[in-house]
């Protein structure tokens, strides 16, 4: 578990080289049905933990926000409203198809003056220093590899006083916990067969939420990649978590 040549793919040990394309693969895959499936598993409060960020975004008219891990495009259009029409939004995924998805969708909703698409790694970051007024990654960090690397670019790409914000799975209280196994095991895999043909993919994402840094050990991550003022809070008994910290 402790070899630094290996990482976990879910609760797999795989070599570190090998996870973003497995990750890949399980974005390829769920592309299609992926927005249908955040709200059937969330019975749609996904939307309102989004909405929960958006809220501490702090964001003006002419700002510039990276948006990493941004998938179809949910809070990047909603930081594109903020920043209004003389700011910019940049949407990054490393998934090919999932980008193309959130491409689509904000076209389709008029979103295209003030809002750009990149195919990029979170890990190495192709935009220059001190840029984007604030950075989002929402339920992309714990898919990345080396996270204090990603942690460290988004840093670095935040101008100073820039606040990222981290919206992810987290570790919920103890006293819903054995419920939230029993959805996450049993019934999402069911949910992912039936809906989209794929409960390999589902059962990975609840692995993975299990192998993710829990509240306060995430804290010390965005510390250690030198933000400042860090916090984070917890939105429906810990499932999910927001991180925040800024730059000084």
């Amino acid at each position: 578990m402790n070899d630094p040549r290996s990482t976990d793919f879910g609760f797999e040990q795989v070599p570190r080289a090998d996870k973003a394309r497995r990750v890949r693969g399980v974005f390829d895959s769920v592309a299609g049905n992926y927005d249908l499936m955040n709200d059937l598993m969330s019975a749609g409060t996904h939307r309102l933990w989004k909405r929960f960020l958006l809220s501490l975004s702090n964001l003006r008219a002419g700002q510039r926000v990276l948006d990493v891990a941004g998938g179809t495009g949910d809070l990047a259009a909603g930081l594109a409203r903020q920043v209004g029409a003389e700011g910019l939004v940049v949407l990054t995924d490393i998934n090919a198809a999932m980008l193309g998805r959130g491409r689509d969708r904000l076209i389709d909703e008029g979103l295209v003056g003030n809002l750009s698409c990149v195919q990029a790694n979170a890990e190495q970051l192709p935009f220059p220093d001190s840029f984007f007024d604030c950075v989002t990654i929402g339920f992309g960090l714990r898919n990345v590899t080396d996270k204090p690397r990603a942690l460290a670019e988004m840093r670095r790409t935040l101008r100073p006083g820039g606040q990222l914000l981290v919206l992810e799975f987290s570790t919920p209280h103890p006293g819903i916990k054995p419920l939230y196994d029993v959805y996450s095991f049993r019934i999402l895999p069911l949910l992912g067969q039936l809906v989209a043909g794929d409960a390999a993919s589902y059962r990975y994402l609840a692995e993975s939420i299990r192998m993710h840094p829990d509240q306060e050990t995430l804290l010390s991550m965005l510390r250690a990649a030198g933000l400042t003022a860090c916090r984070y809070h917890n939105l429906s008994g810990g499932i999910v978590a927001v991180h925040r910290g800024y730059r000084d």
